[in-house]
């Protein structure tokens, strides 16, 4: 009797760094038993061997930038039984959706030497913007151990579990004083849902969102008033918004809302 066919894993590559791809890499021991549940179909940056889809589960990175990838995200959907899209980059278009908030136009022909040739979109968009997307895991990376709970769940056939917390309980679970509280350091913690660990916290820096708002209650209204009341300007408080993942709704409008703030108070940017 036959052996039953593994699932088709394939890896795609948007508008990215690729670092969300290396921490799927960098599971190493790990990394053998994925590729013993699923056969690893079409992953670039792991082999140059490429299976035609259609695939069962395609794990998309980055965000879409350009009008090319605008088309290639559907050829993708269309192969994908399963879609799951990984990182800041494909969850809230990234750091380049920086871009979201200034204008194209005037900055491309101060990067590139032939303007022309720059074939570009306005916005740096998620992937949901474009396709169904089935199931999403933030971080700037990714957490390798997330990422693996993603794939091994789907193997599994169940949901993954994930926590849905914000980095705040990391801290106190790490016995991390609060920087907010203690020294008056900008933190988003409190509205930044849990997957590092509270890295930047436990170093005593404060949380940058890397992991893109709490789900449905990201209360950053309160956070900034919080923070204003330590000092911190509206100017401030909209560049700390429009990090890795600025182009999420909720620290997008929490960021355009100090920035009117800071137009009406006189602040300098």
């Amino acid at each position: 009797m036959a052996a039953p066919r593994k699932p088709r894993l394939a890896v795609i590559k948007f508008a990215s760094c690729d670092g969300c791809q290396l921490s799927l890499l960098d599971c190493e021991d790990e990394l053998l038993a994925v590729a013993g549940a699923v056969e690893i179909a079409n992953f670039p940056e792991a082999s140059r061997a490429v299976i035609k889809g259609p695939y069962d589960l395609t794990l998309v990175e980055g965000s879409i930038t350009t009008p090319h990838d605008a088309e290639r995200i559907h050829a993708v959907r269309r192969v994908s039984k399963t879609l799951v899209t990984i990182g800041a980059c494909a969850t809230a278009g990234g750091i380049q959706a920086l871009r979201n908030f200034a204008e194209v136009g005037s900055w491309v022909p101060l990067v590139y030497a032939t303007p022309d040739w720059i074939h570009t979109l306005t916005n740096s968009t998620p992937i949901s913007h474009h396709v169904k997307v089935d199931y999403e895991l933030q971080g700037c990376p990714v957490d390798k151990h997330q990422l693996l709970e993603v794939v091994l769940a789907f193997v599994g056939g169940r949901r993954p579990f994930l926590p849905s917390h914000a980095v705040c309980m990391d801290c106190k679970r790490r016995g991390v004083v609060c920087l907010t509280v203690t020294r008056g350091e900008a933190c988003l913690g409190p509205v930044t849902r849990s997957g590092c660990g509270a890295l930047c916290p436990s170093y005593g820096r404060g949380c940058y969102g890397c992991f893109g708002p709490i789900r449905g209650s990201a209360n950053t209204r309160s956070l900034g008033e919080v923070l204003v009341g330590h000092g911190h300007g509206h100017a401030e408080l909209m560049r700390l918004f429009r990090g890795f993942t600025g182009g999420s709704e909720a620290f997008r409008k929490a960021s355009e809302q100090h920035e009117r703030d800071a137009s009406e108070s006189h602040e300098r940017p």
